[in-house]
């Protein structure tokens, strides 16, 4: 079964600062990553078809598929976790997050859906969201 992550974007304001600093940090690899000290648990259910959801300014506004997670060392020798990104970034409609420390794990039912090609994003109130999504409106 699939399980996605969720984590605030440190220092983005928009996608497109997200976007920028990835294309840096491409500059030197092959795809985007993140490193982290916790590995997580469930990251079988991760790499069977997961994404990051990012965090921008308390919404989830865009994600990208996860597509590896490695056990690395840093620099002074202790254990890490990076993640391995997809570039492709996919952008969502706004779904308000309060603040959170490090990451957490996101049922697909509970992912904000992804934006069609043309649309814009809005920032529709979480339950009436979920209430569209279950009605079958979305």
């Amino acid at each position: 079964m699939t399980i996605h992550m969720v984590k605030l974007s440190v220092g983005s304001d928009t996608v497109e600062d997200l976007a920028d600093w990835q294309v840096r940090k491409m500059q030197r690899l092959d795809n985007p990553v993140h490193h982290t000290r916790m590995s997580p648990k469930r990251a079988e259910e991760m790499l069977d078809g997961g994404s990051i959801y990012w965090v921008i300014k308390r919404a989830i506004r865009v994600r990208q598929r996860i597509i590896d997670i490695r056990a690395i060392k840093d620099d002074e020798g202790r254990d890490m976790c990076e993640l391995v990104f997809d570039p492709n970034l996919v952008r969502t409609y706004a779904q308000a997050k309060r603040p959170f420390q490090g990451w957490r794990y996101l049922k697909p039912a509970d992912a904000p859906r992804d934006l069609k090609t043309g649309d814009v994003a809005l920032d529709i109130p979480p339950d009436l969201d979920a209430a569209l999504k279950q009605a079958g409106v979305w």
